[in-house]
């Protein structure tokens, strides 16, 4: 069988699509207000490139937040999971997973502060079939077209979620996780909801993940997708940036 995955990879049969957001110093950061602390911009600190330094090599030194760019929210990262799994410890099986994508692009563009309720998951569930069992649901709002511009991404903290309830819902089904275009996997209102920060508080707490910033979720299907997301394995970790690909039958098989 993976003599056959491969082929189909080689083949084109299968599409790569990454659905990472690039790391620079533009990157958009979080930015929690005083007297919390917030976490540094991601930067690149030469070492030595081709001169006296190290006249053969170019490297660098990476300077950067654990919830930096598109990266992984371990259980670990909320105070409702401290005594979950930190990052170096998540299952491999939870990081190679089927995915499926709810769309809700077209509400979210009327109402920035959108929030997806249980009832928009059964609609989509009735159409599409169930959440995947051991998978991921990724979020879908349109948010992800706005990530060259950090005060357009940010946007002053109006951006769409999940409401509490909702959030409760998705932490007590069998998905592994959840993604999200978003600066995180709470809506900008989230200070203000009973929990606040109901994603984290539900999800992170039941042992989940979160997923955040991605990217090119318009070029997914409702269904049919295989995700591999590869965060670094920081030994107490409570995140890590990750690489994520998304893996589609390009014959919709």
């Amino acid at each position: 069988m993976i003599t056959d995955l491969l082929a189909a990879i080689a083949s084109e049969q299968i599409d790569l699509i990454d659905l990472t957001a690039p790391l620079t110093e533009k990157t958009p950061v979080l930015a929690l207000p005083e007297p919390f602390k917030n976490s540094q911009p991601f930067r690149l600190e030469l070492i030595s490139r081709y001169d006296e330094d190290g006249p053969a090599w170019y490297w660098n030194n990476i300077h950067a937040g654990e919830h930096t760019g598109t990266h992984v929210d371990a259980p670990n990262h909320w105070v409702t999971g401290k005594d979950g799994l930190d990052v170096s410890q998540v299952p491999l099986r939870s990081l190679i997973a089927p995915a499926v994508v709810l769309d809700v692009t077209d509400r979210v563009a009327e109402n920035p502060d959108f929030l997806l309720e249980i009832a928009d998951v059964e609609e989509w569930q009735r159409t599409n079939g169930p959440v995947p069992e051991g998978g991921w649901l990724l979020y879908r709002t349109g948010w992800g077209s706005r990530s060259k511009n950090s005060a357009d991404f940010l946007n002053a903290g109006s951006t769409p979620g999940i409401s509490p309830e909702c959030a409760r819902w998705l932490a007590d089904s069998g998905l592994v996780g959840l993604g999200v275009e978003t600066v995180g996997t709470d809506a900008g209102q989230a200070a203000t909801l009973d929990p606040a920060f109901p994603c984290h508080h539900h999800l992170q707490g039941a042992g989940k993940l979160g997923l955040t910033q991605l990217q090119n979720l318009d070029r997914l299907p409702a269904t049919g997708i295989a995700l591999a997301v590869l965060p670094l394995p920081i030994v107490g970790g409570s995140g890590s940036p990750a690489r994520v690909i998304a893996m589609v039958d390009r014959n919709g098989a």
